[in-house]
């Protein structure tokens, strides 16, 4: 493994945070069976990538310069 990439775009990382906070929740008495939380990575991965575009978008529209 040579590549890097951002810690946020691991699905392993978010599997992980997904894992401590489902375990809490059901702590506190929020039931979530396993499917639920199979489903969290992809889903948080996909509404990350849905902002990130539409801050792109935005970027794009506010920019002062051309691109070039």
């Amino acid at each position: 493994m040579e590549l890097f990439k951002p810690w946020y775009l691991s699905r392993t990382i978010w599997a992980s945070a997904i894992a401590v906070v489902a375990t809490l929740a059901n702590a506190v008495g929020f039931p979530l069976d396993a499917s639920d939380v199979a489903a969290l990575p992809d889903a948080i991965l996909q509404a990350v990538a849905a902002v990130a575009g539409v801050v792109a978008i935005i970027g794009r529209i506010s920019a002062r310069d051309r691109i070039g």
